[in-house]
């Protein structure tokens, strides 16, 4: 039985980590298309996929705790504020470079496109994993048998 449950939240986060990544993927190329992006916004792909893959390592490892749904919720939130402090600390350093040196439309195109698909990438792991989690709450009963 322990097998099965530990099968059942490998495949749910690989299926998370596909649907985050294709997520992710769509946001980062619309973002491309929409600012006219050149050669240097290959880091924001290769930064979504590192983002998508630690993601989803960690959604994959919050789920083994006692109350996983609660430790999912509480994982969102956490990844939610490191990323707003990232956005804060690359918005900041952006405008704290002098002016005559600042290409401050193509940066900030690259500061989005490094913190949206990320939080998209969070979002939609969360929201599958959380879906798959409450599909395995135990049942009615006697030792959670449905009747």
């Amino acid at each position: 039985l322990g097998k099965e449950k530990a099968v059942r939240k490998f495949f749910t986060s690989l299926f998370a980590f596909i649907l985050s990544g294709l997520a992710g993927g769509l946001v980062v190329q619309e973002l491309a298309v929409l600012t006219g992006a050149t050669e240097e916004y290959i880091l924001v792909f290769a930064a979504t996929a590192l983002i998508v893959i630690v993601v989803t390592v960690i959604f994959f490892l919050v789920q083994f705790r006692a109350e996983p749904v609660r430790a999912v919720d509480r994982m969102l939130w956490w990844l939610l504020a490191v990323f707003a402090l990232t956005l804060l600390a690359l918005a900041g350093w952006t405008f704290s470079v002098p002016a005559e040196n600042r290409a401050t439309a193509s940066d900030l195109s690259i500061v989005a496109g490094l913190i949206l698909p990320g939080v998209v990438a969070i979002i939609v792991q969360w929201l599958f994993v959380r879906w798959r989690l409450k599909g395995t709450a135990a049942g009615f009963g006697r030792g959670g048998t449905n009747a």
